[in-house]
């Protein structure tokens, strides 16, 4: 079952700009500066998107002189997968057992 700081997450990934950055930071650990020129969204877009990300517990931040460095966090993303992983698992055996409800 899919818990109240999933369905959250599933919220904060439903954004086409935050899952942007999230596939980005899957790769590498970026700075704020890596993340304009690689979505071409205006920084202070961009920081608002971060914020909310690091907020969610998805990034951790890196001061690094006058930059901020961005990690993905994988526990919270590893959790979400989990609880997909179950609902296909469930979905599979529904359809191989052919499980329906009758109608009324």
């Amino acid at each position: 079952m899919l818990t109240t700081a999933s369905t959250g997450l599933m919220k904060v990934l439903a954004d086409p700009l935050r899952l942007r950055i999230v596939t980005l930071l899957a790769g590498e650990t970026l700075c704020t500066s890596h993340l304009v020129a690689e979505t071409g969204a205006r920084q202070t877009n961009l920081s608002n998107h971060l914020r909310v990300l690091r907020e969610a517990g998805v990034v951790d931040t890196e001061a690094c002189g006058r930059f901020t460095y961005y990690r993905l966090r994988p526990e919270g993303l590893a959790c979400l997968a989990g609880h997909f992983a179950e609902l296909a698992e469930s979905a599979h055996t529904t359809a191989v057992l052919d499980r329906r409800r009758p109608c009324p």
